[in-house]
């Protein structure tokens, strides 16, 4: 019976962060929550996506009308039911296809050209073979999508510029102050969010403080950047002194939260402190926003500066998108000559039949049976056969 694919989920085109963080998934527990999802729900293969952007699970199953009603409801066990409604998408048989090739090259990113998300996908790949929930044909689609965002980073200029999530946080900065040089600039998280709005950070003249949990990391980074380490206990002291608080830590509860801010807001004395929270699940209480002369922003809201860097980019995610036409159709093509293999193989093996029938039958009537003559013949139906298959 043949197999197709199905993919569901949600990402920053249908839900807001505070419904993302919901069914956020962090990297150690991708593995273990695909085991808990496949259980017994009749998929053949599953691949579990999650990024601060979307969380998608992928599937091959023989009834895939089926495999997408569990799939939903796998993700759907942890939103409200008309939320669930709201802003899970499915998409079946070649449109999977192509939508993990779009995710792979980025262009379906909330900064299209980003180059993070290769890694994340890579890194839900892993997981799902780790699970040993990955087969013939996610093991292939997932193989060439790799394949794909490489061509386009390779054969377009859709990379260059402002192109991760924590460089546009940067972005976002710059236009609140101007100029960050002088500022000081709160790092909270030293992981890969971080390290990478630490290299943005870097260019702009910022006073550059970082906060982990681990010191000696944040020691590590900051060393890398230019900046100061700083003890994690001494995060509100930290708070009290920043002037941009950019925040992109793993964790799966609130870092900055009412009571915390309210001594910080008091010590300020009327300054105004600017937080960007990048972190999914959200680093940032949302309450946080309301209390006096604090401002914060959190991945959503850095829609604008993205559609801003896009524009510039157009014409390259453009060529990005055939890039990815053709790579879907090449995806196809051996789908499609896999789903013959068996046919040709049959036909092959009847053809072959024929053939030697249509020998023996003819042997006999030759006036010469040589062992040459044989050999000729059979090497003729050899050919006829392989040009009819072919």
């Amino acid at each position: 019976m043949t197999r197709d694919f199905v993919v569901v989920g949600l990402s920053h085109r249908t839900a807001p962060v505070e419904v993302r963080e919901k069914l956020a998934v962090a990297p150690e527990r991708l593995e273990q929550e695909l085991r808990e999802i496949v259980g017994d729900r009749g998929f053949d293969e599953a691949l579990l996506i999650s990024t601060c952007n979307r969380v998608e699970l992928y599937a091959t199953s023989a009834t895939p009308h089926e495999a997408a009603q569990s799939a939903k409801q796998a993700l759907a066990e942890r939103l409200a039911q008309d939320e669930a409604n709201e802003v899970l998408y499915q998409e079946r048989g070649a449109d999977v296809v192509r939508h993990v090739f779009r995710v792979a090259s980025s262009l379906d990113s909330l900064v299209v050209g980003e180059p993070q998300i290769l890694g994340q996908v890579k890194e839900a790949f892993d997981a799902a073979k780790s699970a040993g929930t990955v087969g013939t044909l996610l093991g292939r689609c997932f193989t060439q999508a790799f394949a794909t965002a490489k061509r386009v980073r390779n054969e377009t200029g859709i990379a260059e510029g402002t192109v991760s999530v924590s460089s546009i946080a940067c972005e976002l900065a710059k236009k609140i102050f101007g100029n960050l040089e002088g500022r000081r600039t709160l790092l909270l998280g030293a992981g890969e969010l971080g390290e990478s709005a630490a290299r943005s950070l870097r260019q702009t003249g910022t006073n550059l403080h970082v906060v982990n949990r681990s010191e000696a990391r944040a020691r590590k980074l900051a060393a890398a950047c230019g900046g100061r380490a700083v003890p994690y206990e001494r995060m509100s002291t930290e708070l009290a002194e920043a002037d941009v608080v950019i925040a992109s830590t793993a964790s799966p509860k609130f870092i900055l939260t009412p009571e915390l801010m309210k001594g910080v807001v008091r010590s300020r004395r009327h300054r105004p402190l600017f937080v960007i929270d990048i972190a999914v699940p959200r680093d940032v209480d949302p309450r946080v926003g309301n209390m006096d002369n604090v401002f914060v922003y959190d991945v959503d809201d850095l829609q604008q500066v993205a559609e801003e860097n896009l524009s510039v980019r157009a014409r390259e995610a453009a060529q990005a998108e055939n890039i990815v036409e053709e790579e879907v159709e090449s995806f196809l093509n051996w789908r499609r000559s896999l789903e013959l293999a068996p046919t040709i193989v049959a036909l092959r093996k009847r053809f072959g039949q024929i053939a030697e029938e249509e020998l023996q039958r003819t042997l006999p009537r030759l006036d010469a049976d040589s062992p040459a003559d044989r050999a000729v013949l059979e090497a003729m139906g050899r050919s006829l056969v392989n040009k009819l298959l072919h």
